[in-house]
């Protein structure tokens, strides 16, 4: 089966007058199979947006290639062009002063559909998203989370394969984001791929089948979302509920013990391998500590650890 994204070599440079051009895409190699969504993590700046205009067309390359199901994104645009969708959010890609509707019913103009096709496919997704009931309220009046739905039912409007996201889930309450993420994974079981830019380490834990990390717009790593503590080595994690920092002050002086951090609601002990969890956990029955688990090294966690603590910075 034809890969739905496949990015061999690729790189992008941006010019700056005066100064030394930035490399935000740096020989970047990626493919994503079709019907899957794909986790695109990184820090501000690692290259993930860059990557989704340059996928969907709306940026060139400066040297390698892409394709889209087969399709060149530079020699094959239009071919492209109708087989993804391209959600960035926030602001950008609405009419504040059109309806819902009338968004819809412009995009579908560009999009070059009939005026029944695209009346009847916008009230289907204005109905699927959430927004029947405001479809005739201007725009303006919208939350950002409202927004964040309009713009998915644009992305939809030209029923494309291929979806690229960059941070869906932003603005979004509870429960809206996990009615998000349901409509995805319904999408997905339609038969579309996506590729989902996110920060949100719970969301990608949630959603995707895969998941790339890159920062400085170099790949870092790429693997099954449930496989991908395997890059931190034979590490593994011990989680325990106690109120007494000195306990878990004891408990890193153990040989086997690689560290203990505090997490939000629980402790966490890292040892070198299994053997090591063994002999923490028998340390924390020991002192009537029985709550407690063996756990894998959590997504979030290789983010940190391969990315590297760089706080604010860009």
């Amino acid at each position: 089966m034809e890969a739905a994204v496949a990015a061999s070599s690729l790189r992008r440079m941006y010019e700056r007058r005066r100064k030394d051009a930035v490399v935000a895409l740096d020989d970047l190699t990626l493919t994503i199979a079709q019907n899957e969504i794909h986790g695109l993590l990184g820090p501000n700046g690692a290259g993930k947006t860059t990557l989704v205009k340059i996928l969907s067309t709306v940026l060139l390359p400066t040297s390698g290639t892409a394709r889209v199901l087969g399709h060149d994104v530079v020699a094959e645009t239009k071919a492209v062009r109708s087989l993804v969708g391209l959600v960035l959010g926030g602001d950008r890609g609405l009419y504040d002063r059109l309806t819902a509707r009338r968004n819809l019913l412009f995009w579908g103009a560009l999009y070059k559909l009939d005026s029944r096709t695209v009346r009847r496919r916008a009230d289907a997704l204005l109905e699927r998203v959430g927004l029947a009931e405001r479809a005739d309220d201007p725009v303006e009046r919208f939350s950002r989370g409202m927004r964040q739905r309009l713009h998915l039912a644009r992305g939809l409007l030209h029923e494309p394969r291929v979806l690229f996201l960059d941070e869906p889930t932003s603005g979004l309450d509870p429960v809206a984001a996990v009615a998000f993420r349901r409509l995805v994974l319904e999408l997905r079981d339609e038969g579309r791929t996506f590729l989902l830019a996110t920060h949100d380490m719970d969301e990608a834990t949630a959603l995707c089948d895969r998941v790339s990390l890159i920062d400085r717009g170099r790949l870092l790593l790429t693997d099954d979302t449930s496989n991908v503590g395997r890059i931190l080595g034979d590490r593994e994690c011990v989680d325990f509920v106690h109120e007494d920092d000195a306990l878990a002050r004891d408990l890193a002086t153990l040989p086997s013990v690689l560290d203990v951090e505090r997490l939000d609601d629980r402790w966490r002990a890292h040892t070198a391998d299994r053997e090591g969890s063994r002999r923490v956990l028998a340390w924390l029955v020991e002192r009537d500590v029985l709550t407690g688990r063996h756990a894998q090294p959590t997504l979030e966690e290789v983010y940190l650890r391969t990315v590297g603590d760089r706080g604010m910075r860009v």
